[in-house]
């Protein structure tokens, strides 16, 4: 070994990289536990409406040590736990800054789990996604409601969308939406002005519910729309599991 120069140039080679492992690796741990990088401030950016800055203070409070040491994850954590807080993004600013920006949800809706529940609860953000909120927020919101099973937040607020513009040439709001257990869908209407207009859609098949309810829209004014004036306080109920037309129940009707 000892006369074969490519061996030693090998060995030679192999200790002079571990070497400079070893004294890379030190000088990291040194880097990481050093004085001299001190993290002095955490800046908090976003445009914050409803998120309780008292509780990011707190969830931010004790945050210090080395610049390069300090462990962002837990606050992370802590952060995503205050009410309103959608994402959060950190991120190191040199020398001795964290810059934490938190984005909140914007509410949509409240939600239910079913036809019956009346009292929210909870939120559901113009992404689709469902969120907590203090109750006390919830109710002081001028949102529709939703209600539907489990998990489908999203396909209620997309379906939303959908019914809000095919109503919209008759200037009304669907002001809840119900996506029953069996995916029927039941719409309450906003903006009417002969009481409150209630929709039973049905289920999706042959033809969407949103054809059934374009067909009505187009129906509406020669013939819901020429009824007199009721009382606001009073339920229409118009069945459109029709594939020729629709059903109604007006409250006060015998027939």
């Amino acid at each position: 070994m000892w006369d074969n120069p490519r061996l030693l140039n090998a060995a030679a080679n192999f200790l002079i990289g571990l070497a400079l492992v070893l004294f890379g690796y030190a000088g990291l741990q040194l880097l990481l536990r050093s004085p001299l990088f001190p993290l002095k401030e955490i800046v908090v950016r976003g445009d914050l409406k409803h998120a309780d800055r008292g509780e990011i203070a707190g969830a931010t409070e004790g945050v210090g040590g080395n610049f390069f040491a300090t462990d962002l994850a837990p606050v992370r954590e802590r952060l995503e736990q205050v009410a309103w807080v959608r994402r959060v993004d950190l991120r190191r600013v040199w020398p001795d800054r964290i810059e934490v920006t938190l984005e909140e949800h914007v509410a949509f809706a409240r939600w239910g789990q079913d036809a019956g529940d009346l009292q929210p609860r909870g939120l559901v953000n113009t992404h689709g996604e469902p969120f907590s909120a203090p109750i006390a927020d919830a109710m002081a919101l001028p949102l529709p409601q939703f209600a539907g099973p489990a998990g489908s937040e999203g396909e209620v607020a997309r379906r939303y969308r959908n019914f809000a513009e095919r109503l919209a040439p008759l200037g009304m709001l669907p002001e809840r939406v119900v996506l029953t257990p069996r995916y029927a869908w039941q719409l309450r209407l906003g903006g009417e002005q002969a009481g409150v207009l209630n929709l039973e859609l049905g289920r999706d098949g042959a033809e969407t519910v949103e054809q059934r309810l374009a067909r009505f829209v187009a129906a509406y004014p020669e013939s819901l729309g020429r009824l007199p004036r009721r009382n606001v306080n009073e339920h229409t109920f118009v069945d459109l599991r029709y594939p020729n037309g629709f059903a109604l129940r007006v409250a006060g009707w015998k027939s």
